[in-house]
């Protein structure tokens, strides 16, 4: 008989090293899980980038620091797993490791190299739970999460996704909407979710969502949104409801709700 036992029990089962994949969220550490926070704070070594690490500097005493830059994922991850050799390593994500984070290239590596290394992913607050919180309700009900950046997938891959998960009427999340060398895939985007959702349709846009500094909202309609073309950016998350989604407006506040159904069922 086999008896499974949990990970904490097993976390030097490959050996005395053991990898990290941590899911640091929007930015302030007290967005991160305590899990997370104590796995970092015990890490011999902590991998990022230097933004990321910027984020979490309070949890960054004992431990050998290895700062990267962007477009580095590779190097990085490559690093960590050779150090989680024989060291407890912690390579972070911004957001969740396995929403457009780390976690999916260090497996891939690992997997290609047959290092047999002990690898655990933390969760963390990704974008767009981020900003749902902050906009209301928006993705009580089913939804679709679509980047735009076409550096890694192919935009005709990108197109299609949008005209499938408009037509089957998701809310729908866009991550990296612009930067300057792709400043006009949001407005792209925005044309083909009209095609299939209608203009009343609520879309919130937050900027910077839970971090320090410079979070902003905006609350309008999918007919409308272009109308702040020039503010969306890199740090921009936006939300397009369904088409049941609706604006509550209580004094200067604006929200967003996507009804989860409740409303066919029951009375209140």
């Amino acid at each position: 008989m086999v008896t499974s036992q949990s990970r904490l029990q097993n976390e030097d089962l490959l050996g005395k090293g053991k990898l990290y994949v941590v899911g640091i969220g929007p930015g302030l550490v007290e967005h991160l899980t305590v899990r997370a926070q104590k796995v970092l704070k015990d890490s011999d070594y902590v991998i990022g980038n230097g933004t990321y690490l910027d984020q979490i500097e309070s949890l960054l005493n004992d431990q050998k620091v290895i700062r990267s830059t962007m477009g580095k994922e590779v190097d990085r991850a490559r690093c960590a797993i050779e150090l989680a050799g024989h060291s407890r390593v912690s390579i972070v994500s911004g957001g969740d490791a396995n929403i457009y984070g780390m976690a999916g290239l260090v497996m891939e590596i690992a997997e290609r190299t047959a290092m047999k290394v002990d690898i655990e992913v933390l969760p963390g607050v990704t974008a767009i739970s981020a900003a749902a919180s902050i906009l209301g309700a928006p993705i009580v009900n089913d939804f679709a999460v679509i980047s735009l950046s076409d550096l890694l997938t192919p935009w005709e891959v990108i197109e299609k996704r949008l005209i499938a998960a408009s037509k089957a009427d998701f809310v729908i999340a866009l991550y990296n909407p612009k930067s300057r060398q792709r400043n006009s895939n949001f407005s792209k985007s925005i044309g083909i979710l009209r095609e299939h959702k209608n203009d009343s349709v609520p879309v919130g846009l937050v900027k910077n969502a839970l971090r320090e500094s410079g979070e902003d909202v905006i609350v309008t309609t999918l007919g409308e949104v272009l109308e702040y073309d020039d503010w969306v950016n890199m740090r921009t998350t936006v939300l397009i409801g369904n088409n049941e989604s609706r604006i509550w407006k209580l004094d200067d506040i604006k929200r967003i709700i996507t009804p989860r159904g409740y409303q066919r069922k029951y009375d209140y």
